[in-house]
């Protein structure tokens, strides 16, 4: 089996597959080309229609790329998962998710931040949804190459705003909805590394800077394991099967507390058998969380595919009914055969193209272990729940990748705070003991977080010399580089910026572009 999954990673990550993988996409997009021709000839705008459908499997292939990563990189960079298994389990619960829970409605215009009422025909509205379609999956594409994993759901709401003012001019928007998505670039990357730093903070505390690792590890992680249960619990509820089931956040909460209570007492005795065998240090702890994430990565991907694939299916959706009815639809029908284009394109995506934002999610913004992933994907679903009741926008891969950047900046500031103490400790030692210092900064270079403290108390003990202003300044920029790679928060940190004026501009143009040619 991991002969098989090794495998399977190397062929997804291999650079001389590429070609494969671009004629693998072109083959499923001439596959979406010709289902939709076999059974639309005799309809009217037949031909706009196979197009619409092929540029939304496009869409849905980019979104699979893009922000699928979000909800399985942890998992993978914490060695919680191959790449290999994150990409099938994802496949199957983002495809499930797809076609379980996806809807049979989709509302056509995302947020409301249009009004189509003032569009004087359907066809400019046809027009305005396929260059929207069509520009958030460029502006996706883009960004996959790139590497920098952003919102989906603002790729498309800038499609739509762009090609909207340029269909039905600057009234046409709803500014205030506008400034709420806006805002949301800053909240949810705030409040996603905010709460996955507390709950790292909190298992530091609580179990790894303990003596005794074993003894707090049987007490807390039960614990912890069932406030994840509960907040997946709770938040497959509101968004994965909201479509399926009906429930208020009143009646979801205590679906979510049930499976706290069964995760928590199957977690208690599994903690205690391996207890006798658990390594009394942060590994043996880090095992503890293996299945959890595991989970955690199945589940947000079945809650993302539920939600998200509407940012493919649903343009496409009212297309369809657009084209049937020569009108402008506020709400579209989800046909079958448009779901099936949304689930399948997620999974091709996935499959080809996302290995390479898993990585970057996984482990080259900063290191993860099982821990911190733990609290990264925990921090998803309760900030997911958390600004739903209070009504603030929020975007999914914005509270991933800020709780990766949280924990990140979290092991900074607890090794700079360290690196403090160091220098506190050292500062009134004597300078020609230079040559004692070398082997202790040596160490101290390559120390875990964990190992820090020991260190500390160590050159307590012994009196170490200090360093001096320009070695602590060094010491402290090592640390930064290492852990959190500034390079990739500002790539990152720009493309969330620009996605939905760059989506926009796009969209205008390629909506002025098809008008022209349609006329």
């Amino acid at each position: 089996m991991a002969r098989s999954s090794g495998l399977l990673d190397t062929l997804l990550t291999s650079p001389t597959t590429e070609r494969y993988r671009v004629g693998i996409s072109l083959l499923f997009l001439l596959g979406v080309w010709l289902t939709v021709g076999s059974f639309s000839q005799g309809m009217p705008n037949n031909m706009l229609l196979m197009a619409a459908a092929v540029i939304g499997g496009y869409m849905a292939i980019n979104i699979g790329a893009n922000d699928v990563a979000n909800n399985v990189g942890p998992a993978v960079g914490s060695g919680a998962l191959s790449l290999g298994a994150a990409v099938v389990i994802a496949a199957i619960f983002e495809a499930s998710g797809a076609i379980i829970a996806g809807g049979d409605v989709v509302s056509t215009i995302k947020g409301g931040i249009i009004d189509p009422s003032s569009l004087e025909e359907g066809r400019a509205f046809v027009w305005l949804m396929t260059a929207a379609l069509l520009a958030g999956a460029l502006w996706l594409n883009l960004a996959t190459w790139m590497g920098a994993p952003v919102s989906t759901t603002h790729s498309i709401v800038g499609g739509v705003l762009g090609a909207g003012i340029a269909a039905g001019g600057w009234g046409i928007a709803d500014w205030a909805v506008m400034g709420k998505i806006a805002a949301s670039w800053v909240i949810s990357p705030v409040l996603g590394g905010a709460l996955a730093a507390l709950f790292l903070f909190a298992i530091k505390k609580t179990v790894l800077y303990r003596k005794e690792v074993i003894p707090a590890a049987r007490t807390f992680v039960p614990w912890l394991v069932a406030i994840m249960a509960w907040a997946f619990g709770t938040y497959l509820m509101i968004k994965g099967v909201k479509k399926i089931v009906k429930v208020d956040f009143m009646e979801a909460t205590l679906i979510g507390l049930a499976a706290a209570a069964v995760v928590f007492f199957v977690m208690r005795t599994l903690v205690g058998r391996m207890a006798s065998t658990m390594e009394n240090s942060s590994a043996g702890v880090n095992a503890l969380f293996t299945w959890p994430l595991i989970f955690a990565a199945a589940l947000l991907s079945f809650a993302h595919g539920a939600n998200d694939v509407a940012n493919a299916i649903g343009p496409l959706a009212a297309i369809n009914d657009a084209l049937s009815a020569d009108s402008v639809v506020m709400s579209a029908n989800i046909p079958l055969w448009v779901m099936m284009v949304g689930a399948l394109g997620l999974a091709v995506g996935l499959m080809l193209f996302g290995p390479r934002l898993i990585k970057t999610v996984g482990s080259e913004i900063t290191e993860l272990d099982k821990t911190r992933a733990f609290c990264i994907a925990l921090s998803a679903a309760l900030t997911v729940i958390l600004a739903s009741q209070l009504g603030l926008p929020v975007s999914s891969t914005h509270i991933a990748i800020g709780g990766v950047f949280g924990v990140g900046f979290l092991r900074e500031y607890l090794k700079s705070n360290y690196a403090t103490q160091l220098h506190k400790i050292m500062e009134h030692h004597d300078p020609a003991e230079q040559e004692r210092l070398k082997p202790f900064l040596d160490d101290f270079r390559n120390a875990s977080v964990e190992e820090m403290e020991n260190l500390l108390k160590r050159a307590k003990k012994k009196k170490q010399v200090p360093l001096s202003k320009s070695e602590r300044k060094r010491l402290k920029k090592i640390y930064r580089e290492e852990l959190v790679k500034r390079s990739h928060l500002v790539r990152i940190a720009a493309a969330w910026i620009i996605t939905v004026p760059a989506s926009a501009i796009m969209a205008a143009i390629l909506f002025f572009t098809l008008r022209g040619l349609l006329i």
